[in-house]
């Protein structure tokens, strides 16, 4: 089925422990399309500016992403962001924003776009992203991502939207500030009972967790050997997630858990190499084999003489 991301198309600047890039191709919306294309093709809506590279299009374009919805402005810049990660990978810093043409665009969903049957809204104000679902039509699998600055400045308007989420995805910390818990299980449960059919909690090395209405699942994240640059780590988690489900169709519970583990695989190949250079190393039989040793992983054989007695 037909898969929308709606997000941030930019020029990442990047400093970690291994080296740096400028003006690196990035956003939101990049990074889970890439990583979506390796499962299905994707439809894009976004922004840049007359400063965005040709090549840039069509390296989307070479990837089966749809670029109707991408809206070039001219007379402005596109979108930029520089950070710096410290010694553990873990913790950035934020250098700089650039909003450019990013600052008061108003998202519009070609006409071609309004039958997809599957939409990611990538990180933003809730009421943009709710604009978003205004514009869709029937009732699609939407998941969401959020931010600690939206629960913070657009704390109703997020609380709000998310009863029109079939899932949302964030991070520990956020979770926490959502929900006013300092226990992750108490968090999880809590959002879910704001709305949204699944709440996926990331833990960054530590895997993830997935909340529905019967429990809670944990899922290891994908050992790497080393980690050069984790940005878009958590879009192309998204990518992998969505695009597996819009390829098969199916959103039930042993589904969607699949479709977390295909998230976490695809975001491994994202953390080792800078901007979208890692996910364009992926192909499929590299994903399939990466994900048949995680799935490994999650295998434990019973062994009767280990029962206690």
């Amino acid at each position: 089925m037909s898969l929308v991301v709606v997000g941030s198309v930019a020029f990442d600047s990047i400093k970690t422990p291994g080296g740096q890039v400028d003006d690196a191709l990035g956003g939101s919306a990049v990074h889970f399309a890439l990583a979506a294309s390796l499962f299905t093709p994707v439809r894009l809506v976004g922004v840049v500016g007359g400063d965005f590279p040709t090549e840039h299009l069509d390296l989307l374009e070479a990837h089966s992403v749809d670029l109707a919805g991408l809206r070039v402005q001219e007379d402005g810049r596109t979108f930029r962001w520089s950070g710096e990660y410290f010694d553990d990978m873990n913790q950035r810093e934020t250098l700089s924003v650039e909003l450019n043409v990013l600052d008061n665009y108003q998202p519009t969903l070609p006409e071609s776009y309004r039958d997809s049957g599957f939409v990611f809204l990538g990180n933003g104000p809730p009421i943009t992203q709710a604009s978003v679902l205004d514009q869709v039509d029937g009732r699609p699998f939407v998941l969401a991502d959020t931010m600690d600055l939206w629960i913070q400045t657009a704390h109703r308007e997020l609380v709000d939207l998310l009863p029109r989420l079939d899932g949302l995805v964030l991070n520990d910390q956020e979770a926490f500030l959502l929900s006013d818990e300092g226990n992750l299980v108490q968090a999880g449960r809590k959002i879910l009972s704001m709305g949204p059919r699944f709440v996926v909690v990331k833990k960054g090395e530590h895997g993830s967790m997935i909340f529905h209405p019967d429990g809670q699942i944990a899922l290891p994240a994908q050992p790497l050997s080393s980690v050069c640059d984790p940005t878009g780590a958590g879009d192309s988690f998204a990518g992998g997630l969505m695009g597996f489900l819009a390829r098969h169709g199916s959103v039930d519970l042993a589904s969607f858990k699949n479709a977390v583990a295909w998230g976490t695989v695809t975001a491994s190949f994202c953390c080792e190499a800078f901007g979208v250079h890692g996910i364009l190393s992926a192909d499929p039989d590299g994903l399939r084999a990466r994900y048949e040793e995680f799935r490994s992983m999650l295998t434990l054989e019973e062994h009767p003489a280990a029962m206690p007695r």
